[in-house]
């Protein structure tokens, strides 16, 4: 038995190149990926790379302070992040603050105003009917065009929807004929056209509301809702933000809009036929076959298709121009489309003078407009790319000055063998400058500052792992044993305190990311995940490494710059092998 467990001590020690070739093998394949996926740098947080920080605390309404919850604020940081990277921001970070704020991290090279407005529109989003609309400051908007049998254009319009349609309505606008979906709406934004007009009326004229087909407001309630319209001056921002103020999503309320000109309009609506929480998913397509251009789809939960349907039917039964709904977001019409037939297929499509970036927004806000939580914006930091290259370079400093210490230090202590502490340090590096890289298109990891120091301070941790493993060579050499042996006898205890060790630095680090917030998780991530790669660097490079060397003259002789100098060390006179006496042996006597 004691020759067969020596056998295995000597093939898994002689072929060290095994574990060698495996971490170089890793490397490569890491980074060929990092260099594959085009990212050739760690992406940067917010404090080196300058961006946008928004704060937002989340505010209760009355009688509703148990409404913020873990699992409110949860979903509120999945809407905003979803809404956020909708506008192409997909750097966005988007995470809790203590128990009711939220902070939006937003970098450089992004249009930080948009996603403050997209992040910052927190109210609950809506579709209710219109019953009367008018441009800001008196007057009744445009009359459409593209209404009815049209002209030449039109119609051949009118035809190429036909094909993609079971059966086109007579008399439909071209663009809001019914599909096999159900897509029946259309935007009244055209490029000449203000959003809500009347598609037979005519400039001047102003319907009336018409409880009958909407739910509008009657009696005392429609005449105090017709004063605060006639009132309504949406040209002024101070009047805007107080329009509906305090009407519930089951009352009449007034409301302002703003058109394709940029002109603000005023509207009368019914009470909300359409939460927009029963949205399941709204996106922005292009579409080719028809000649629509940037068109909006939406598709509705069974709960929201047939209230969709029940709303739609009863638009279309009025021909001016109550035949409109408002999507309303925050008090604010974003978007007021009228329709032909009752929409029965539980998705619609929403057509006009549309841009790429407005079809986006709009899509944005129906799929991801609804939070759970009412928010204010606390505060807005905003850090210039200057100042973040400043810290950055500040980091990397103070990183190199460590480093350079560490490295010193093992030069005048270790000697020879600082050059395989060197080399490790260089290895466990180059894995974490690859697979930090690689976390970034993967995971959204953003270096910041914190994480920096992270990095820093694990610059003694994997330094630690050496000296450990280093001085129980040595003490094997002071009892007088070889190089060679010193280094298998001295890495089974040397290994159990660096897994020791590693495993408390890595514990730290986890509670640490699971119970911080902000920025103090970088720190912990970095830090946890350089731990994770000492103990990779130490297995499969430093200790063949070691093995490799031994077999060399220069350390395996003690020559006295190896740093392993039997001599200098102190070490006891050579252990000689003896041999156990044998046994008498007895003969027997004849």
């Amino acid at each position: 038995m004691a020759a067969l467990k020596k056998g295995r001590n000597a093939s898994a020690t002689s072929k060290p190149w095994r574990s060698l070739a495996l971490i170089l093998i890793a490397i490569v394949a890491l980074t060929g990926g990092m260099f594959a996926s085009g990212h050739k740098t760690p992406r940067l947080g917010i404090d080196l790379a300058g961006g946008t920080s928004i704060t937002l605390a989340a505010v209760p309404e009355a009688g509703q302070e148990s409404a913020i919850n873990k699992t409110n604020m949860a979903t509120a940081v999945s809407i905003m992040e979803r809404r956020v990277n909708g506008l192409g921001v997909s750097e966005a970070e988007v995470q809790t603050q203590g128990t009711r704020n939220i902070i939006v991290n937003i970098p450089k090279g992004t249009n930080s105003k948009q996603a403050r407005e997209q992040v910052g529109t927190t109210a609950k989003l809506y579709f209710r009917p219109v019953l009367t609309t008018e441009l800001a400051g008196g007057g009744a908007a445009p009359t459409p065009s593209a209404t009815g049998n049209g002209s030449e254009q039109d119609s051949g319009k009118d035809k190429a929807t036909d094909k993609a349609t079971d059966k086109a309505t007579d008399g439909a606008s071209p663009s809001a004929s019914a599909t096999t979906q159900g897509r029946a709406v259309t935007d009244a934004l055209k490029a000449d056209e203000t959003p809500s007009a009347s598609p037979s009326g005519t400039a001047g004229d102003k319907a009336a509301p018409t409880p009958s087909a909407t739910g509008g407001p009657s009696g005392d309630a429609d005449s105090k809702l017709q004063a605060q319209y006639a009132a309504l001056d949406c040209t002024k921002e101070s009047v805007r933000a107080k329009a509906g103020e305090g009407s519930k999503s089951t009352d009449a309320t007034v409301a302002c809009g703003q058109n394709s000109q940029g002109q603000w309009q005023k509207y009368i609506l019914g009470p909300a036929a359409v939460d927009g929480t029963e949205v399941d998913k709204a996106k922005a397509v292009l579409n080719t076959q028809s000649g629509a251009g940037w068109t909006v789809t939406m598709d509705f939960t069974d709960k929201g298709s047939k209230k969709f349907a029940d709303i739609t039917g009863k638009l279309a039964q009025n021909q001016s121009p109550q035949n409109q709904f408002a999507i309303v977001l925050d008090n604010e019409v974003v978007s007021d489309p009228y329709v032909s037939q009752a929409l029965t297929g539980g998705n619609a499509e929403i057509s006009g003078n549309f841009t790429q970036q407005s079809s986006q927004e709009l899509a944005n806000m129906l799929s991801y407009g609804a939070l759970p939580l009412t928010f204010r914006e606390d505060s807005v930091t905003t850090v210039t790319a200057a100042l973040g290259g400043e810290q950055l370079k500040a980091g990397l400093i103070a990183g190199a000055i460590g480093l350079a210490l560490v490295v010193l230090y093992l030069l005048v202590y270790y000697r020879g063998l600082s050059f395989i502490a060197i080399a490790s340090l260089l290895v466990s590096a180059a894995l974490t400058y690859v697979i930090m890289s690689l976390l970034g298109p993967t995971i959204g990891f953003a270096l910041n500052l914190p994480a920096v120091c992270g990095a820093i301070v694990a610059i003694g941790i994997t330094a630690d792992s050496f000296i450990v493993f280093f001085e129980r060579v040595r003490d094997e050499i002071r009892e007088g044993r070889t190089l060679r042996p010193s280094v298998e006898r001295a890495w089974p205890r040397a290994r159990r305190t660096i897994l020791v060790s590693d495993f408390v630095s890595f514990l730290a680090a986890a509670v640490l990311f699971v119970v911080t917030v902000g920025k103090v998780q970088g720190f912990a991530f970095t830090l946890g995940l350089t731990t994770v790669l000492d103990v990779v660097v130490v297995f499969l490079f430093t200790k063949p490494l070691l093995t490799l060397m031994a077999r060399r003259k220069f350390f395996a002789s003690g020559h006295k710059w190896s740093g392993l100098d039997p001599k200098a060390l102190g070490a006891k006179p050579p252990l000689r092998r003896t041999r156990r006496p044998s046994a008498p042996t007895h003969t027997k006597e004849a």
